[in-house]
């Protein structure tokens, strides 16, 4: 089983929901990653997924651009976002580590540096799972197949407009969880309909068989406690970069640690 997979297990034996950050690798300072990554969990983060900054991100609204847009000036890369990874690996053998991006980088990763190299270098850093937004399921077979081969797991988007067949085509290649995307739109944009969310979920839970997420507009303990009636897992990204932009670097953990414990306490209640 994948670190993914028994985290799942575990929160599901003690009738608990996964707390899912998400942050760019790099930001808002070039070092402060893996701290911040330790902080999170500290806080009671189950898994974190680490954004690899992009020019050109089609799902991420103007914060986690902005965001991006600063990593990549203080030259974070995907090599940069790896040998985060493995820092944190130093301290954290358990909690397990996703990645978030597009497939630009990647491909471009294993021009430099070979054929499937970033899915060899990715499992020596202790990279659990990969969330491409540009890699349909159709054409991730064979790479889904590398992946599980090395322990690293798939995982999908599906959203308000996702078809039945859709649905089916991401069961047969995702795993670790599938993470639905809350709104018609990108990240941290519109107001989250928590009736249509729960309309939703039993339509994904009859074709996917994995751990179901959902983020895109989750900003507050309550909308959070909301979600986490409902789905397995819940998803905050736009917020928590928000809180974190303009913190000076000794204070960055800790802000993020003190909103997350406030969503925890809510998921547990």
């Amino acid at each position: 089983m994948s670190r993914i997979e028994v985290t799942f297990e575990k929160l599901k034996k003690d009738n608990r929901k996964a707390l899912i950050p998400y942050v760019t690798a790099g930001f808002p300072y070039a070092d402060i990653t893996p701290a911040l990554m330790h902080g999170m969990v500290a806080a009671g983060a189950n898994v974190i997924e680490l954004g690899v900054p992009f020019s050109d991100p089609s799902a991420d609204g103007p914060v986690i651009q902005k965001a991006g847009d600063r990593a990549l000036s203080l030259g974070i890369g995907l090599k940069q976002v790896l040998a985060m990874v493995r820092t944190f690996r130093d301290k954290d053998a358990t909690t397990p580590v996703v990645l978030m991006g597009y497939a630009n980088p990647i491909e471009r990763y294993d021009q430099k540096h070979g054929a499937d190299a970033f899915i060899k270098d990715a499992a020596a850093a202790g990279v659990d799972g990969v969330l491409v937004v540009d890699y349909p399921p159709e054409e991730c077979v064979e790479f889904a197949q590398k992946l599980k081969a090395n322990h690293i797991d798939l995982i999908f988007l599906l959203a308000p407009t996702s078809t039945e067949q859709r649905m089916k085509e991401v069961a047969q290649v995702a795993s670790g969880y599938v993470y639905y995307v809350s709104l018609k739109g990108v990240t941290g944009s519109g107001a989250l309909n928590t009736a249509e969310v729960e309309s939703m979920l039993p339509r994904i839970r009859q074709h996917v068989h994995v751990p179901v997420g959902v983020g895109f507009g989750i900003r507050d303990a309550d909308t959070a406690k909301t979600i986490g009636r409902i789905a397995d897992a819940v998803v905050i990204g736009t917020r928590l970069i928000q809180l974190i932009e303009d913190q000076p670097h000794e204070r960055v953990a800790a802000v993020a640690a003190d909103f997350l414990r406030g969503i925890r306490t809510a998921l547990d209640a």
